[in-house]
């Protein structure tokens, strides 16, 4: 009895690119659900909106697979797929913005590579307070992304949030890794500025004594002075 068929979900990635150049949607389903993720923080770099970047993935996906006969492994086939998101994102934000020059894929000078940061890993459980918490510095970091600069911000997402290398980033956006290196630097900074004054305004208010916490306490202390002075 002959083994059944791998599901497609199983598959490597030019297995699932040869299945679906022959117009296999279980192939192309699975190719899409495995770089969603991956290519949606792309379009959504570029674009700072959630259903233009759902639009322009979706408009990528058709295209990609109107041409995936052209694709010839010479890249990977998530570089492929991903300078497609990157060329459809470009145009939207092209239309948006009309005539403006949208990233200037030339930089002056390059500083070199960006200093080695920290990471910090939190494996501990979190308390329903530091889940909010986490939930909050996220959105502040994602505001603060989405004030950079397009071409900043694009290297970003795709260089410290998609873990992309610095070869892979400059083949999707077609630009020198040198330049990636640049705006990889530039972003990083301006974020560090950026959430430096959010914190330095944060901590003003940090274990705030008024409100509530200050009426329960003055009304404690009034409540026992009487029966102290009774003692």
């Amino acid at each position: 009895m002959p083994d059944p068929a791998p599901s497609a979900a199983s598959l490597d990635d030019s297995a699932l690119v040869s299945r679906v150049a022959r117009h296999d949607p279980a192939a192309f389903e699975a190719l899409m659900r495995r770089y969603n993720g991956k290519l949606f923080r792309v379009a959504r770099a570029i674009l700072k909106d959630d259903a233009e970047a759902e639009d322009a993935l979706q408009e990528a996906y058709l295209d990609a697979f109107r041409h995936i006969g052209d694709f010839r492994g010479a890249s990977n086939i998530a570089t492929w797929l991903t300078r497609i998101v990157v060329n459809q994102a470009l145009m939207r934000l092209r239309k948006r913005r009309r005539d403006r020059v949208v990233v200037p894929f030339r930089d002056a000078e390059d500083p070199g590579p960006a200093p080695v940061e920290a990471e910090m890993a939190d494996d501990s459980a979190e308390s329903p307070s530091a889940a909010l918490l986490r939930a909050e510095v996220r959105r502040m970091l994602e505001r603060r992304i989405d004030e950079l600069p397009v071409a900043f911000r694009t290297v970003f997402i795709m260089r410290e949030v998609e873990d992309m290398t610095v070869e892979e980033t400059a083949e999707c956006l077609g630009i020198p890794a040198s330049t990636v290196r640049t705006r990889l630097f530039r972003a990083r900074a301006r974020l560090r500025e950026s959430l430096a004054r959010d914190m330095d305004m944060a901590t003003a208010d940090v274990f705030s004594f008024a409100g509530d916490r200050c009426d329960r306490i003055v009304a404690g202390v009034l409540a026992a002075v009487p029966a102290s002075r009774r003692e």
